[in-house]
């Protein structure tokens, strides 16, 4: 039986979504199927929209990263329709994420966000989770936007240093 070949990107998205206890990023789908060329980059995001559109997939926005996670109508849906997804498929995402769980989970549990407070500071936003529990989260108070920016970009980068300092000053 011939199926749409979008039907199969939608379903290589849940796939992919269900075999992860954390959310990922639209990045971090679009890198394994654009690198697999399973599909250009237009066509997996009118996918990945309709998966939402659906509610199949929830998705939450911060700054610049959208984060995906698989909804119980997904996994229905999944769970029906997972044998259309040929097994070399399955194995190359089940391969994806060995090789790469650990820098996926990292990625997606390092959040950082500034906003403009009501005294007209910035505030920086700073947290690290470990699975669905907050490990730390820190707000910096800063005097301008690009002060904002750079401690966020630098949180991405040294948090594990900040937290080991922390962790280590305070106990």
């Amino acid at each position: 039986m011939t199926q749409d070949p979008l039907t199969l990107y939608k379903l290589i998205v849940l796939y992919m979504l269900d075999r992860v206890s954390f959310p990922l990023t639209k990045a971090q789908v679009g890198d394994f199927i654009l690198e697999k060329e399973y599909t250009n980059f237009l066509t997996l995001q009118q996918a990945i929209a309709e998966l939402i559109d659906a509610g199949l997939v929830s998705a939450k926005s911060n700054r610049n990263r959208t984060y995906l996670v698989i909804t119980d109508e997904g996994r229905a849906t999944l769970a029906f329709f997972k044998n259309r997804i040929s097994d070399t498929i399955k194995e190359e995402i089940d391969g994806f994420f060995t090789a790469n769980e650990m820098e996926l989970r990292n990625e997606v549990s390092i959040l950082a966000d500034y906003y403009k407070s009501v005294t007209g500071e910035y505030e920086a936003h700073l947290k690290a989770k470990e699975k669905d529990v907050t490990v730390v989260e820190i707000t910096l108070s800063v005097p301008d936007e690009d002060t904002a920016s750079a401690i966020c970009a630098n949180w991405q980068k040294k948090n594990l240093e900040i937290y080991q300092y922390l962790t280590g000053q305070l106990f």
